[in-house]
């Protein structure tokens, strides 16, 4: 009789797994794109290297750049005039980059550039895939420019997305074994042992 009710209860259990509707079993596996439109201007900056004084340098540079980039274009809505006032503004840039590596007391050269044709990894960020390739954007490498890097769209403004807390990809296959650019830890956690009580009510344990 233990036996009998052992397998129904097995048999309910298999029976309530499958999916009734046809539900995909791949959905972990499905990534969309969060439209960036093909006329946007963005603003990447490349850290000297992922030591954490470099970092945050990177991350002093991104806070006073963007803050005065969004205020120049936030009211735009025409791309030519936002290239034009970028173009004009790349010596005030220039200067604020200069100025947070001084008032942090380092000594990193550093370039800021404007192009078509500044190249980006693919990247993943939440559900969403970014594409590699080149983009229209102001890339400021600041010295040896090998530490993990920051980029947001900044016309139209998105700069609210931080597109940086996502991952580097090869490639939207590849999604499954992305690279963190922004190292974190992950902790394994030891899986408790639990036996099933059925086996014990059965003598199997």
């Amino acid at each position: 009789m233990k036996k009998l009710v052992f397998f129904a209860f097995i048999f309910i259990i298999i029976f309530t797994m499958f999916p009734t509707k046809g539900a995909s079993q791949h959905t972990d596996l499905e990534y969309n794109y969060q439209e960036i439109p093909d006329e946007a201007i963005r603003l990447r900056i490349l850290a000297n290297s992922d030591d954490e004084r470099d970092q945050e340098i990177k991350r002093h540079v991104r806070d006073r750049v963007n803050r005065e980039i969004s205020e120049w274009v936030k009211d735009m809505t025409d791309i030519e005039d936002a290239r034009e006032l970028i173009e004009t503004k790349l010596p005030v840039i220039n200067e604020m980059v200069a100025e947070v590596i001084e008032e942090e007391g380092a000594e990193n050269a550093f370039t800021v550039e404007y192009g078509k044709n500044v190249t980006f990894p693919t990247k993943l960020y939440g559900s969403y895939i970014y594409p590699a390739g080149e983009y229209e954007a102001i890339l400021i490498t600041i010295g040896e420019g090998n530490g993990a890097n920051w980029w947001c769209v900044l016309f139209p403004p998105l700069c609210f997305l931080d597109f940086s807390f996502g991952a580097n990809v090869a490639s939207a296959a590849d999604a499954d074994s992305v690279d963190q650019e922004e190292e974190s830890e992950e902790v394994a956690e030891e899986q408790p042992k639990v036996k099933f009580f059925l086996f014990e009510w059965l003598g199997w344990s």
